[in-house]
């Protein structure tokens, strides 16, 4: 028995939203990060397997072991991505068995029978798997003016409630909101208001 991947194709029918995730906590060497994968892509993995024979009677015992879990597709749940431990169900679809029988001289000649069955595996591709640590802290300064010489008015600042929150906790905000009239703005490589 042996077998080779004859084709790969996208399968636009099964496509999903692609801004979606799929995330997991993990205990690092910096603590608690979030591993995350967006949605990953459908392609249909094309392969046929070939049974070789010397008996007619061989090959017919190996196909009639293989057949009847095909009806016409077998769904195999795979563990695609350990480390975000996603499994998905990968329909392999039988699409179709040829028989060859090379016989054709005395009995002295060497008989090969090949059984070819063709699959189609409805599979999916994954991008590079990314970390992410959580967000301490988030500022945002907020201008009346689009004019590059205008000052800040207003600065949010969001952070986690407790500020002690890792990537797995279930947490809240605290939001403040702080006015300003000083005319200055805030500069992002000095981490200092100028």
């Amino acid at each position: 028995m042996g077998f080779e991947i004859t084709g790969i194709s996208y399968d636009s029918g099964r496509k999903l939203n692609k801004i979606q995730k799929y995330k997991t906590v993990q205990t690092g060497d910096d603590g608690k990060v979030m591993n995350y994968n967006y949605t990953p892509v459908p392609y249909n993995i094309d392969y046929s397997l070939y049974i070789f024979t010397a008996t007619a009677e061989g090959g017919l015992q190996i196909v009639e072991q293989i057949l009847p879990y095909f009806q016409p597709d077998y769904t195999v749940s795979i563990k695609q991505i350990p480390e975000l431990e996603i499994v998905r169900d990968v329909p392999i679809v039988l699409n179709s068995v040829n028989y060859e029988d090379s016989y054709s001289g005395d009995f002295t000649t060497r008989r090969a029978v090949v059984y070819t069955l063709n699959f189609t595996a409805k599979t999916y591709l994954y991008g590079p798997a990314q970390t992410q640590k959580v967000i301490k802290e988030t500022q945002a300064d907020l201008y009346t003016d689009t004019d590059v010489t205008s000052k800040r008015e207003e600065r949010i600042t969001v952070v986690p409630n407790p500020t002690s929150a890792d990537a797995d906790d279930d947490f809240g905000f605290t939001t403040t909101i702080t006015f300003f009239e000083d005319g200055k703005s805030y500069n992002v490589t000095t981490d200092e208001d100028v």
